[in-house]
């Protein structure tokens, strides 16, 4: 086995994605490991792939970069080809045949597409493409700690303001009890307005409300 690939997949993380009346809540943690080497204490792992629509990665770091730099790419000449934006579940599509098409030598991750169509959507797409919409969900390994803390606090019906200190909380949770996942939340929210990252000083405020 070659194992630098065996390496990567050990890669752990926490993400969560929270579908709210009025967006789409992402959240992470910045810590990107290989086996029990601290590789980076900041790492990104949400990224835009157009103005409303942004993805977050969990697994190999490698794998999931290129594929951000593919959609990225593959949205644009959407773009061009349509003269329209594409909706959050064609860029799902997109993504879970881009996967489906290596599932015999996979990429190994876990990601998150979520944005904003005529409302918010999310979807949670496997490394073999598997597509499944959720209104909430998590990734990595640290995802059973920060389910615990999602099943308990959220509510569908809450506005992005009221589901960012849950967002922060759940991989807060994680990044105390899963050593793959750490250094500090991020996040993200995607509205009408598009893509938006919060300052670190106010997620602080949010993990500790």
């Amino acid at each position: 086995m070659d194992n630098s690939k065996h390496e990567a997949r050990q890669t752990g993380t926490t993400t969560v994605g929270l579908v709210c009346k009025d967006g789409v809540v992402l959240a992470s943690d910045r810590r990107a490991t290989m086996g029990y080497l601290i590789a980076s204490k900041d790492i990104d792992k949400i990224y835009p792939i157009n103005d409303r629509i942004a993805m977050t990665i969990a697994g190999s770091v490698g794998d999931a970069q290129t594929l951000v730099r593919w959609m990225n790419a593959e949205l644009k000449l959407y773009e061009l080809r349509h003269e329209q934006h594409p909706s959050v579940e064609a860029a799902a599509s997109l993504l879970a045949n881009i996967l489906g098409q290596y599932k015999f030598f996979p990429f190994y991750v876990q990601l998150l597409i979520g944005g904003m169509d005529e409302r918010p959507r999310l979807f949670s797409v496997d490394m073999l493409g598997g597509v499944t919409e959720e209104n909430v969900t998590a990734t990595g390994s640290g995802s059973p700690i920060a389910y615990g803390v999602l099943e308990e606090l959220y509510k569908e019906s809450q506005h992005v303001e009221d589901n960012l200190p849950i967002a922060a909380k759940a991989v807060s949770a994680a990044m105390k009890r899963d050593a793959a996942s750490g250094e500090r939340v991020d996040i993200v929210v995607v509205t009408k307005d598009g893509f938006k990252r919060l300052d670190k000083e106010e997620v602080k405020k949010f993990v500790h409300s």
